[in-house]
């Protein structure tokens, strides 16, 4: 424990009712002062409402997760000595502060939280269940702390279990056995689809085993390919939700809790926000991790390649509904190939959504490698290299243009394509970023009928259809060859994408997915694809996490492989 500025703080008076403000804010990772900045207008809401308490969420002053960020001393030093600055504060009589920071002292740097109270740092504690499946990867880079009692706020005992310590019953078990009157949770919890219920689930088992009241802040916000989905709530000791705050949303909100008859905390009013569907969830959390990427990264806006088909319509969508029409370019590059009804949908995607539209063909630019490759391809009849060619040549317009005006390329492939390889490297690879990288085709078709019949507030793209019907009912082509489809290569994505949630979802073995009722035979050719495509998705743009299982922080094979479950 240490000190920030002289231990005379004013008496108080032991608290008869606790009124805590919840923050459920947007940190950016190894923003110091942009954080601590965002405690302070936090904490003058937060007084301004009257609170004696404002609770924030994991490692708020260093952002979340910091990665090997965390193990430069310089960093850690500016995470400490911005609490201290933000102790400082606190002797002004107002709110008390509980915010995240990395701690270090003789032990190592543990994943800390500090209550800053009376113009000091009042208690630490740290982190004791580091995780390390996944996205997480702690025990790389914190240690561990001791098992930790209550601290002692203002005539409350109140536990503080972070993040993974209350998703494990040890440390809940010993906060409760050493007085513990009320758990307040800082959280980093990613999201991807249905992590909301199991938080819930997982809390209720903590109030079922310690009896004591809980509340559970959440981060909000992108980090890469990470989106923190907010979705802070609040459990009262018989279960019963005391408060649930809204998903993908920035704010604080302010409640009372108060003692009942057995002298038991209880949260006297809290709002109750409904939490979205699957389908709004995974657009939400699409958007929110492709507008943070853009804006902390501080693009200008997005340029993408506009072909006509469902993934580009859909990342275009997004696009605009993170950033709006004015920061998003759309490019149709055409080729001999290119149908009219795609670069009639192109427009028509274009139109719907107000952005800037431009085409540029590419045929002059196919000519020449034609031409310059000739004598080294003397007598070889054209195949795969010829196709790759234009989206390569496809690659470097968008490039070029990026260049240019500083606009980040968007990749518009979707988890069935990078499963199984079906996409160009320095082609249609080419780029920053990928909203639908961790959606299945099929996902991507639901997602697009979703977005054009709602329109969540938080979204800048304008309503109605936004996605033209004659986008989702065309069979899906590359359109690098006359009359291609994606079946031509691939099993129908249906099939497809069941026998790739098998392999990649539930790692499950050959004859398990056979017993689901697929054919062997293409069950094992998708296996042989998805094993070579390692390569290529090593290469890939980051882009948003929406299963339990994406690419690279998730699931990492290794390239160089030779089992093949026979």
């Amino acid at each position: 424990m240490t000190d920030a500025a002289s231990a005379s703080a004013p008496a108080r008076t032991p608290l008869s009712r606790l009124r805590l403000a919840t923050a459920q804010l947007n940190p950016v990772v190894g923003d110091v002062k942009g954080n601590a900045a965002l405690v302070r207008s936090a904490r003058a809401e937060a007084a301004a409402a009257g609170a004696d308490l404002l609770l924030l969420s994991e490692l708020f002053l260093a952002g979340y997760p910091t990665e090997d960020l965390v193990l430069k001393p310089a960093f850690v030093r500016a995470c400490r000595e911005a609490a201290e600055d933000l102790a400082r504060d606190t002797a002004d009589g107002g709110p008390a502060v509980l915010v995240g920071l990395p701690w270090s002292d003789g032990e190592g740097v543990h994943n800390s939280v500090a209550l800053l109270d009376g113009g000091r740092i009042a208690a630490i504690r740290h982190k004791v269940d580091l995780p390390n499946y996944g996205v997480f990867d702690e025990k790389r880079v914190f240690t561990p702390g001791p098992l930790p009692g209550p601290v002692e706020f203002r005539g409350l005992r109140l536990g503080l279990p972070i993040c993974e310590d209350a998703w494990t019953d040890e440390v809940v078990e010993c906060l409760t056995e050493t007085g513990a009157e009320i758990l307040l949770i800082p959280n980093a919890s990613p999201y991807w689809a249905g992590k909301a219920e199991e938080r819930l689930q997982v809390m209720v088992a903590r109030v079922v085993e310690s009896g004591l009241p809980l509340v559970y802040c959440n981060q909000f916000g992108g980090q890469d390919e990470l989106v923190f989905d907010g979705a802070s709530f609040a459990l009262n000791a018989d279960r019963s939700l005391a408060f649930q705050l809204p998903q993908f949303a920035s704010l604080i909100s302010v409640t009372d809790w108060e003692r009942d008859g057995e002298g038991v905390l209880r949260c006297v009013s809290g709002p109750v926000h409904p939490l979205p569907a699957r389908e709004e969830a995974n657009w939400l959390a699409c958007v929110q991790g492709l507008r943070d990427y853009v804006d902390k990264n501080r693009f200008p806006g997005v340029v993408l390649g506009l072909s006509g088909g469902i993934d580009s319509a859909v990342c275009a969508a997004m696009a605009v509904d993170a950033l709006g029409a004015d920061r998003v370019h759309g490019i149709m590059m055409p080729y001999r190939y290119t149908s009219s009804d795609s670069l009639r949908d192109a427009k028509a995607s274009a139109d719907a959504l107000g952005l800037r539209y431009d085409i540029v063909p590419i045929e002059a630019p196919m000519t020449g490698f034609t031409e310059v490759l000739a004598p080294l391809f003397a007598g070889r009849a054209p195949d795969i290299t010829e196709e790759n060619l234009q989206s390569r040549s496809r690659g470097v317009i968008l490039m070029a243009v990026s260049n240019k005006f500083g606009a980040m390329v968007l990749t518009t492939g979707n988890k069935s394509e990078m499963s199984v390889g079906y996409a160009t490297l320095y082609g249609d690879m080419n780029g920053g970023y990928n909203p639908i990288k961790d959606l299945y085709k099929t996902e991507v078709y639901r997602l697009a009928a979703w977005r054009n019949l709602n329109r969540p507030d938080s979204l800048k793209g304008p309503a109605g259809e936004v996605v033209p019907a004659a986008v989702s009912t065309k069979a899906p082509s590359a359109e690098l060859r006359e009359n291609q489809t994606d079946q031509d290569s691939l099993p129908p994505y249906d099939v497809l994408d069941a026998i790739l949630e098998g392999l990649v979802e539930n790692e499950l073995s050959v004859a398990e997915i056979e017993a689901r009722g697929h054919d062997r035979a293409t069950i094992q050719r998708v296996e042989h694809l998805l094993y070579i495509a390692e390569y290529k998705r090593r290469q890939a743009p980051p882009g948003v996490k929406i299963t339990r299982r994406n690419f690279g922080r998730d699931r990492r094979y290794p390239i160089t492989n030779r089992f093949r479950d026979r």
